[in-house]
């Protein structure tokens, strides 16, 4: 169950922080659900408590529905999983509270983060004992796609071995870990980040400076590799 005490460390939200579109007129059960979450004392406890229950019962629908992406061991947890994706996306959804605008109802705009929080969940419990390590194959996979020529197959091989090279001698070796682990083997941001002991932005941001760091590399030997994300 939902720690009401965490949500409280929180919660409740400034009334005057949680606005809603002067056009849009929100239907009853979204102003009473904003009404709960906004209040104080019993009636925001209450809201908090409803609001777990309404995620818990999305998150198990969600769980079990992709259930079969799962490894056996961890598809029998799902209740565990469940709970603690519901729990973390009331969190969420206390904290994000004045960013809702009333453009959908209020229960389909917090939905939105319990299967976030699911999804999360399962990409971690599907790489669950995983290791993905530099001496791994893989590295073809930083080719757009299967050359069509002779020429074309040795110009994409030369070109990786580039890249190899340069990971190697111009990368800090955390940033060849992080670049390895999600661009060679496509290990998710969260999975990695959970691994790592960090946040989402940390490896974004090691990830960015590595992939900067390539693509000046790359180009002083007269290739041209990719646009970092973001960038025209």
């Amino acid at each position: 169950m939902l720690d009401v005490e965490l949500v409280r460390a929180v919660e409740p939200c400034d009334p005057v922080a949680v606005t809603v579109d002067a056009a849009v007129v929100l239907d009853p059960d979204s102003r009473a659900w904003l009404a709960a979450l906004r209040s104080d004392g019993p009636g925001h406890d209450q809201g908090v408590a409803d609001l777990y229950a309404l995620l818990h019962r999305a998150a198990r629908h969600e769980a079990q529905r992709r259930r079969g992406s799962l490894p056996v061991p961890a598809a029998d947890d799902l209740d565990d999983l469940a709970r603690q994706a519901a729990g973390d996306a009331v969190i969420v959804v206390l904290r994000k509270l004045d960013t809702y605008r009333g453009a959908s109802r209020f229960t389909t705009w917090a939905y939105k983060f319990v299967v976030f929080e699911v999804s999360a969940a399962l990409r971690r419990e599907s790489w669950r004992g995983r290791t993905a390590t530099m001496d791994d194959a893989g590295w073809e996979k930083l080719a757009d796609h299967a050359p069509s020529t002779p020429e074309a197959r040795v110009e994409i091989r030369e070109l990786i071995d580039a890249i190899e090279r340069s990971v190697a001698a111009d990368l800090t070796p955390r940033q060849r870990d992080i670049f390895a682990a999600v661009v060679v083997h496509e290990v998710p941001i969260d999975v990695l980040a959970d691994r790592l002991d960090s946040t989402r932005g940390a490896i974004y941001k090691v990830l960015h400076d590595a992939r900067r760091k390539l693509r000046s590399s790359l180009e002083a030997k007269g290739w041209t590799p990719w646009a970092d994300e973001g960038e025209a």
